[in-house]
């Protein structure tokens, strides 16, 4: 599907699938020997779009999937991790951008008090709640569903929602930037940063320089049409996300989180994946991100 500027989405269908492929992977990791996190909502998620006539990927593509696996199971576990960390600090206020089919509402251990927004596109988060309604599932803390598009004037829809922007909030920005324009990016964090007062934090998932150089790119496109060739011998397809992502130059977040009162840390995506012992099959395997955390001093 080609990006527009207005365009929307369900959840089986454009940028709203990638959601069903990230609940795949936090199903599988959940039904493995040694999960680094349960996940029981993803399966329900899954099931419920296959209800609607989704198909889930097979051949390359699910192999693909599973390549990927340990990655983000680590990416799943480190956002976890930042949220029960914010929480143990005293914050009470968790904004999930684009949040798709996340389930940490339901399921991770959320202090007394705590209410958590989710932004995404309405669609995407009607099939999340009606799924979960069905099966009885309760959220483990005040959840508030904010559902807008990313692009237009969230600020907004969150502060009627209930978010105080005077008090210090969490956020977090997964599997979310190379879905939006540079200069969205940029409108994105300025807002967070407008809206984050003192000792807030920010968790995000970010490629790194080297993801869009052409050599990069160029081997990437390579992959993918050998995937698509293997696909279409076995009588399948072989859809790509990246044609959903806008390839362009983008700020470097370090820095621009740095100038802008955050005390920064990262760690790369190799690093991380070691943190939790997870090894990539292959080396192309494990996108060339970074994960940054940043605490609002002033």
């Amino acid at each position: 599907m080609t990006r527009t500027d207005g365009d929307s989405w369900d959840v089986t269908e454009s940028v709203g699938q990638t959601a069903l492929g990230v609940a795949m992977a936090r199903a599988d990791e959940s039904a493995s020997g040694c999960p680094l996190f349960s996940d029981p909502y993803a399966r329900m998620f899954l099931d419920a779009a296959a209800s609607r006539g989704w198909q889930p990927p097979a051949g390359p593509m699910a192999e693909r999937i599973r390549m990927i696996g340990g990655y983000a199971a680590s990416r799943t576990k480190w956002f976890d991790e930042f949220f029960i960390a914010a929480g143990a600090a005293g914050i009470q206020q968790f904004v999930i951008l684009a949040a798709g089919l996340d389930a940490r509402a339901w399921r991770l251990p959320w202090v007394d008090g705590s209410v958590i927004y989710e932004i995404d596109q309405p669609q995407v988060l009607e099939f999340k709640l009606e799924t979960l309604r069905s099966h009885g599932a309760e959220p483990a803390a005040r959840y508030v569903a904010v559902p807008v598009d990313l692009r237009h004037d969230w600020p907004k829809a969150l502060r009627d929602s209930g978010f105080d922007a005077t008090e210090p909030s969490a956020w977090s920005a997964e599997g979310l930037l190379p879905y939006l324009p540079a200069e969205a990016q940029d409108r994105l964090f300025e807002r967070i940063s407008e809206l984050s007062a003192p000792g807030s934090r920010v968790a995000v998932e970010a490629f790194t320089a080297d993801f869009f150089t052409e050599e990069h790119q160029a081997k990437r496109r390579e992959q993918i049409a050998q995937m698509r060739h293997e696909a279409a011998e076995a009588g399948g397809d072989m859809p790509d996300p990246g044609s959903l992502w806008y390839i362009e130059e983008r700020t470097d977040l370090v820095e621009w989180l740095s100038d802008h009162g955050f005390q920064v840390d990262t760690i790369g995506a190799v690093e991380l994946m070691e943190r939790y012992h997870r090894t990539p099959e292959r080396d192309d395997a494990t996108p060339p991100s970074q994960f940054i955390t940043g605490i609002r001093q002033s």
